[in-house]
C-alpha cells in the first residue's frame, strides 16, 4: 500500500503503527518522527512567513472570509506517488488541506485512491482513530496494543491526581488574539487534575479577549500556540506576560509535539500537564515539552 498522509497526527499515527514504511506523501509540517522528512512533500502553506501571531490571525481570518484556502496542494505529486490511501480531515480549514480539495484534485487527476477523513474532536475520538488508521492500514494488531498503552498512561495519571483539588486552567491555543481551549485539549486539562476555562471538550477553539480571561481566574495560564514548539512558545508566552497577573504561573508548553497534533503525543501532553499543575504528585516533568516563565 502506498499511503499519503495531509496530517501531521496522522503520519506519526501511521510511523507509531509500523506503516511507515508505506508512507510515500507528506506535509510540510510532517516532522516527527525525524524519518518522515525523508518522504515527498505534496502540501505547502499558501501564509507568507515571519508574521507576528496577531498578523496571522489577520492573514487566516481574511483568507478564510474570501474562500481562499490556506494550503497549497502539490497535484503534481500525488499524481506521481499513485497513492493507494490519502489519509485527510474536514474538521479545521486552518489546521491541513480540506478533503473537498483533495477530493476535486483527486478527480481531476482521475486518480482513484481511498480517501481516508480523520476529525476527532475529542481525547477519546483522537484514540478511536488510532485504530481507525490501523483497520485501513492491516495494522490492527499494532493499534490495538498502542491504544492499550495510551489508555494505561492516561489511567495512572488520573490516579496520581485523584483527590486533589482541580486546578483552573487556562489553555491558549493562540497568544494574540488569545483563543480558548478546543476539541480535545479540555479533556486533556480534565485528565490531568484541571478545569478547563473557557473551553469545553469536543467544541472548537475561538477567539477570546484578555479581560474575559482574567475574569475566568485562572490559577495557571499555559501557553499552547497551535503550530509552535516549545522555544517559540515561550517567545510569545512572554510577549504577553505582562497580561497575566504576577502571582499566576505561566508556562509554555511545545504545543506541535503534544497538545496541536491529535495523536499518540497528546498523552505526553496530559502528564506534562499533571506533573506542572500537581508538583506535589511527584510526576516526572519533561523539560522539553514544558518551560515555566515565572
Amino acid at each position: 500500500m502506498r499511503i499519503v498522509s495531509l496530517l501531521p497526527s496522522a503520519t506519526e499515527i501511521l510511523f507509531a503503527l509500523g506503516a511507515g514504511e508505506q508512507v510515500v506523501g507528506v506535509t510540510f509540517e510532517c516532522d516527527f518522527p525525524p524519518e518522515a522528512r525523508s518522504r515527498r512533500i505534496v502540501s505547502t502553506s499558501s501564509l507568507p512567513e515571519g508574521l507576528a501571531p496577531a498578523e496571522i490571525d489577520a492573514a487566516v481570518a481574511e483568507r478564510m472570509a474570501a474562500g481562499e484556502d490556506l494550503y497549497k496542494l502539490d497535484a503534481g505529486a500525488l499524481s506521481d506517488l499513485d497513492a493507494d490511501l490519502v489519509v485527510t480531515q474536514d474538521l479545521c480549514a486552518v489546521c491541513a488541506v480540506d478533503v473537498s480539495v483533495v477530493d476535486d484534485a483527486l478527480a481531476h487527476l482521475g486518480c482513484r485512491a481511498e480517501v481516508l477523513t480523520l476529525d476527532p474532536m475529542t481525547l477519546d475520538e483522537v484514540l478511536a482513530s488510532v485504530e481507525t488508521l490501523g483497520k485501513a492500514t492491516g495494522t490492527e494488531e499494532a493499534a490495538t496494543a498502542l491504544v492499550r498503552s495510551l489508555r494505561g498512561r492516561l489511567d495512572a495519571v488520573r490516579a496520581a491526581v485523584v483527590g486533589r483539588d482541580p486546578v483552573p486552567v487556562m489553555v491558549l491555543e493562540w497568544t494574540d488574539p488569545p483563543f480558548t481551549p478546543g476539541h480535545w485539549v479540555p479533556d486533556m486539562v480534565t485528565a490531568a487534575g484541571g478545569v478547563p476555562l473557557l473551553g469545553a471538550a469536543g467544541a472548537r477553539s475561538v477567539r477570546t479577549s484578555w479581560p474575559d480571561v482574567l475574569a475566568a481566574r485562572p490559577a495557571v495560564v499555559v501557553a499552547a500556540p497551535c503550530g509552535f514548539g516549545l522555544a517559540d512558545s515561550v517567545r510569545l508566552a512572554d510577549e504577553v506576560a505582562d497580561r497575566v497577573p504576577d502571582d499566576v504561573p505561566l508556562w509554555a508548553v511545545d504545543a506541535n509535539a503534544s497538545f496541536a497534533r491529535p495523536g499518540p503525543r497528546l498523552v505526553d501532553g496530559v502528564e506534562a500537564l499533571a506533573a506542572l499543575l500537581h508538583p506535589e504528585a511527584g510526576l516526572p516533568l519533561d523539560d522539553a515539552l514544558a518551560s515555566r516563565l515565572r
